[in-house]
């Protein structure tokens, strides 16, 4: 009877047949295996389409031309210094460079240089797994040409407060590094492989502010690149990852350490043979190091020190300590020589006041010689100038300004008198000193009575020009100082005639030259000219002459300054038969003393004091006290024989004197003669010219302390020649003012 199942199946021989098995489902990495392959083959297709495209957009930057040393020449074309900020460099082609030099540099920096396309893929992958496992700063791994990517292309320029510039290098990050690594292959299809390593030499830092190899080569051993020898330039080779710590003058064996290291590694990569490398080894490390400053010390630092500050001025810090400029100066270092043998010889102690010297040409504005002090190494103070320091009191070197004041006004210079009485009170209210009336002295009582200006100026009667200073307009004197070329300010108070305010030697120099033109001024300059490393001219340097005095007045000043020399205070600094014009000026106190003065084709100022201010100079090498017809009358004397010598006497040109006609305030009667006013004798030539003023530039105040040490036979006579022919006189203090001499 049926069931109605269904029979179960069997086999063969009445056996159930195996149930079939279940098929397995695949894996997750059998279904998507592709995706292992597509997915990466998509990133890296990216990131080298991302490298690709970035590298097609890239540019290399526009780089400032490379940082340069300035070098600077005397007027002859020797050369004096160079000029640099935290840089030393100078470019020299590939060709100027030794082939050991570039031998050592390869072999230790990046021995595939000429084979690889700029980057080291390797080097990248080892820097690249240094900074992810142990999370420290990408390094190593650079090519000579991402080095010089690094240093010159990926980075940026940053301008400081003092106009230098400065190079910042890119933070070093992977990011940075892919940069560089493309730059660097954009750089080596844009330039050769020589270009590239000159490039790179010329820019790599190897120490003590050397940039570049023939700075170092300079700097270390005092030759050029081309001449840097197996030694050389193995030691530079080896600096280069640390230049501080490997530098061969500060640590000499670390240095050898790396040099010998720089020699195996040119033995290795075949620039060496292994015996020659072995003999140089046992070999010391030796150097020259060179200063920066070539020529010899207290001969020219304060005039290239002028010159710089004048180069920086005109031309801004970054051009001048990086532009590579080729400078000639104006200085003449024959005349520097000369004027430094005057100083040395009135003024030879260490203990002695200090002397500044400036010497300009008239025609031209030219400085040609500048002493600014003692030791440039021990003070950076240039007298000179001031810089670094303040101007000091010209006392009546100052009173020539005056008299260009009242020249412009057509004051009589030769025929009104002028009442100089000792002491007098000046009324004008513009004249008030501390609120009362302005009450001063001669230097003493002989130096009363009546004055032509011409006679007035060269016995510098003081209260004959504070009368000449109220008259004119102290205002006006300003104007006329300003005109001839003083440049520091100036108030308008009547005691300015007296040199009361701070100036400094140069811009004297620069005003006596103006009077030594005629009235055309020439601006001071240091410069002859100014080109570029390839000697193409930057601008014009040249100072034009400005007709700021009428011939005329000048010419009339110039006959009074000659009285000076010739029979008044500066007889000291006569000059035999060659004509001379000039005024001495001493401040209060004796602090400062002056002589200024000028020959047709020579201007000079010189000045006498103790850096410190306010020491009273009341015996120096026997001189006592010391004024401007003393010792810088000599000195002054001394330098412009020299300087003079074998050039042509020229004369001064002869002015007229129509129409001057305007007289003093209270005109008297002609006077007789007055002692002080006798010319003296003209002092008498010798190789070493006297520092003998004329009787009425010998003042000694009664209260001066005496030496602390008896005089020597040598400072006896020197001071009998200064003083024997006048008596002490009295020295009056000024109201609100202190002691003013001539």
């Amino acid at each position: 009877m049926s069931t109605g199942t269904k029979p179960a199946s069997r086999t063969r021989g009445g056996k159930h047949a195996p149930r079939k098995k279940p098929k397995k489902k695949k894996g997750f990495f059998r279904r998507f295996w592709w995706v292992f392959i597509i997915v990466p083959l998509l990133g890296v297709t990216s990131v080298v389409g991302a490298l690709v495209y970035a590298y097609s957009k890239i540019e290399l930057p526009k780089t400032l031309p490379p940082i340069q040393s300035t070098y600077i020449y005397d007027r002859d074309g020797n050369l004096l210094t160079t000029l640099h900020g935290a840089v030393d460099r100078t470019i020299v082609p590939l060709s100027r460079i030794s082939q050991s030099a570039r031998d050592a540099v390869i072999a230790v920096e990046d021995h595939g240089f000429y084979s690889h396309p700029g980057v080291d893929p390797i080097g990248i992958a080892r820097a690249a797994w240094t900074d992810l496992v142990k999370r420290e700063t990408v390094q190593g791994g650079s090519t000579i040409t991402q080095q010089l990517v690094k240093n010159v292309y990926a980075g940026r320029y940053v301008d400081n407060a003092d106009g230098t510039t400065d190079y910042v290098v890119p933070p070093r990050t992977i990011g940075q590094k892919v940069r560089e690594s493309l730059l660097a292959v954009k750089l080596e299809k844009t330039f050769t492989k020589d270009q590239i390593l000159a490039k790179y030499l010329n820019t790599i830092y190897f120490g003590h502010g050397a940039y570049g190899i023939e700075a170092a080569a300079q700097t270390y051993w005092g030759i050029h690149a081309s001449e840097l020898g197996p030694l050389e330039s193995a030691t530079l080779a080896g600096l280069i990852t640390s230049p501080s710590y490997y530098d061969p003058i500060d640590n000499p064996q670390g240095s050898k350490e790396r040099r010998d290291y720089a020699l195996d590694s040119m033995v290795r990569y075949g620039y060496m043979e292994a015996s020659r490398a072995s003999n140089l080894q046992a070999r010391p490390i030796v150097t020259k190091p060179q200063d920066t400053v070539i020529d010899t010390p207290a001969r020219s630092e304060y005039f290239v020190d002028y010159a710089k500050r004048y180069l920086t001025k005109k031309y801004g810090g970054a051009a001048v300590f990086g532009g590579g400029y080729r400078v000639t100066t104006t200085i003449d270092m024959e005349l520097q020589q000369y004027a430094l043998d005057a100083v040395k010889a009135h003024l030879p102690q260490p203990i002695d006041p200090q002397a500044a010297v400036v010497s300009i040409d008239p025609a031209t504005g030219e400085v040609l010689a500048m002493i600014g002090g003692r030791d440039f190494q021990k003070s950076q103070v240039n007298l000179a100038t001031g810089q670094g320091g303040t101007g000091r009191q010209a006392g009546s070197a100052f009173k020539p300004f005056t008299l260009v004041a009242a020249m412009r006004q057509k004051y009589d210079l030769t025929t009104s008198y002028w009442r100089g009485p000792t002491p007098i009170t000046i009324p004008d209210k513009e004249c008030y000193t501390d609120g009362a009336p302005w009450t001063l002295s001669n230097a003493s009582d002989s130096e009363s009575g009546s004055f032509t200006l011409a006679k007035a100026t060269a016995h510098s009667v003081n209260t004959v020009f504070a009368q000449l200073a109220a008259a004119v307009g102290p205002e006006n004197i300003v104007i006329a100082a300003h005109d001839l070329g003083i440049r520091s300010p100036l108030d308008p108070y009547c005691a300015i005639t007296l040199g009361t305010q701070a100036v400094n030697p140069l811009e004297m120099t620069n005003a006596y030259a103006t009077l030594a033109a005629n009235g055309a001024r020439h601006w001071a300059t240091p410069l002859l000219s100014v080109t570029d490393r390839h000697k193409d001219p930057i601008g014009d340097v040249s100072s034009p002459g400005r007709q700021v005095l009428d011939p005329n007045d000048a010419a009339l000043v110039t006959y009074a300054l000659q009285g000076v020399v010739e029979y008044g205070t500066g007889g000291g600094a006569s000059l035999g038969s060659r004509p001379v014009a000039g005024k001495t000026g001493t401040a209060q106190l004796y602090v400062d003393a002056w002589f200024c003065g000028y020959t047709p084709q020579l201007a000079t100022c010189v000045w006498v004091g103790y850096p410190k201010g306010e020491i009273p100079m009341t015996s120096v090498e026997g001189v006592s006290p010391v004024f401007g017809g003393t010792i810088p009358a000599a000195i002054w004397q001394d330098y412009m024989t020299s300087a003079l010598a074998g050039q042509e006497i020229l004369q001064f040109p002869t002015p007229s004197f129509d129409g001057y006609d305007v007289a003093g305030p209270s005109p008297v009667p002609s006077p007789s003669p007055s002692p002080s006013e006798t010319p003296s004798p003209t002092p008498t030539k010798s190789p070493k010219p006297s520092v003998t003023p004329s009787p009425s530039d010998s003042p000694s105040p009664t209260d001066s302390p005496s030496p602390t040490d008896s005089p020597t036979p040598v400072a006896e006579r020197r001071m009998t020649a200064l003083m024997g022919r006048r008596s002490a006189r009295l020295i009056r203090f000024y109201p609100g003012l202190g002691l003013v001499h001539r």
